[in-house]
C-alpha cells in the first residue's frame, strides 16, 4: 500500500491532453480551449500538457508558448498544471523549464535519451533540472519511460533521485508496470513520493493496488475512468473492475504505436469536443478499417457527445 504523499504533490487522474491541430497542421487553440474545458468539468486532479500523448515530439518553441498561455488561462488555478520536459541534455531540458517559466505547479522530465546516460549521470541531470524548477516553486516528476527513452532506472536509482530536492514524484511506465511501481514503492520507504502510472491506465487498478496514487492517461475517456478510480477508492472494487472492463478495449486501442495519436483525437472528434483528427509526421492517420473498429468500440461504451 501507498505511504503517505507530500501535501501539494500531483496526483489523481492527471490526463495527458492531446494538442489538436487543424487540417493544415496548424494549432486549434479553440479545440484545445474546449478539450481542457471538457477535462475540468469531468473532474480530473489536474492536466498534463507536453506529453507523448500530445504529441509533444512535434511541437515546435512558438507551439509549446501558445499551448501553455491556452491552458493556463483556461484552468485558472482551478487544478495543478503538468508540462513535459522533453529535453535531450541538461541545456535543453533547463531551456525548456525557463520557458515553462513557473507557470506549471510539476515538470514531468524525462530523462535525456539520444545518448544514453549513466545512473551517475543520471543524478546530477536531474540535481541540475530540479535546482532549476525549485527557483521557479516548481516540483519536479521523474519519467522513468523506457519504452520511449531506452534509459531504465533500477528502483534503487528511482529512490536516490526521490531524495533530490524538488523531486515529489515519479511516473513508472516500465513494463511490467505492477510490480515496477510495487518495486519502487519498497525503494521509497516512507518518503512522501507521489508515484504515478501511465501507459495509458491499462493497469491502473493493480497500479493503485501497489501503491500508485495517481494515473496518467489519454484525454478522451476521463469522464468514463473518472467515477471507476472513485469506486475503488472508496472499496467498491467488484463494480470498479466490471466498468474497468468495459472500457479496457477502447484504452488498449489507444495503445497502438504510430497511431495511437490519431485514435485518441478519432474519439475526440466523435465525442464532440475537438473540431479535426489531424496528427502531425511522424504520427500516422487511422486507415479506414481502424475507424470502423474504433466506431465499434465507441459504440458498445456508449460515450455521450458533446457540442
Amino acid at each position: 500500500m501507498s505511504s503517505p504523499v507530500s501535501r501539494g504533490t500531483v496526483q489523481g487522474l492527471v490526463p495527458i491532453v492531446a494538442t489538436p491541430f487543424r487540417p493544415n497542421g496548424e494549432l486549434d487553440l479553440p479545440s484545445l480551449r474546449r478539450l481542457i474545458e471538457f477535462q475540468l468539468a469531468s473532474g480530473v486532479d489536474g492536466v498534463a500538457i507536453f506529453g507523448m500523448a500530445s504529441e509533444a515530439f512535434a511541437l515546435t518553441q512558438a507551439d509549446r508558448q501558445q499551448v501553455l498561455a491556452t491552458v493556463t488561462d483556461v484552468v485558472a488555478g482551478q487544478c495543478p498544471i503538468v508540462a513535459g520536459i522533453n529535453g535531450t541534455s541538461t541545456i535543453t531540458a533547463i531551456e525548456q523549464i525557463h520557458d515553462i517559466g513557473g507557470a506549471a505547479h510539476t515538470l514531468m522530465v524525462l530523462p535525456p535519451f539520444m545518448v544514453k546516460p549513466t545512473a551517475g549521470q543520471l543524478v546530477d541531470f536531474y540535481g541540475d533540472v530540479a535546482g532549476v524548477a525549485v527557483a521557479s516553486d516548481t516540483q519536479v516528476m521523474v519519467q522513468d519511460a523506457p519504452g520511449a527513452t531506452g534509459v531504465s532506472m533500477a528502483p534503487a536509482l528511482v529512490a536516490e533521485l526521490a531524495d533530490l530536492d524538488g523531486v515529489t514524484s515519479v511516473k513508472v511506465e516500465a513494463p511490467p508496470t505492477v510490480p515496477k511501481v510495487a518495486a519502487v514503492r519498497a525503494a521509497l520507504a516512507d518518503r512522501g513520493t507521489a508515484i504515478l502510472g501511465g501507459q495509458n491506465a491499462q493497469f491502473v487498478l493493480e497500479e493503485y493496488s501497489r501503491g500508485a496514487v495517481g494515473t496518467m492517461p489519454a484525454c478522451e475517456f476521463v469522464d468514463v475512468l473518472g467515477p471507476i478510480l472513485t469506486a475503488w477508492q472508496a472499496g467498491r472494487a467488484d463494480e470498479a473492475r466490471r466498468e474497468f472492463a468495459a472500457l479496457l478495449p477502447l484504452i488498449v486501442f489507444g495503445l497502438q504505436q504510430g497511431i495511437a495519436w490519431a485514435v485518441h483525437k478519432e474519439v475526440l472528434l466523435a465525442r464532440g469536443i475537438i473540431d479535426h483528427s489531424t496528427v502531425r509526421s511522424p504520427a500516422q492517420d487511422l486507415d479506414a478499417p481502424g475507424r470502423a473498429s474504433l466506431t465499434a468500440i465507441m459504440s458498445a461504451l456508449a460515450l455521450p457527445t458533446y457540442g
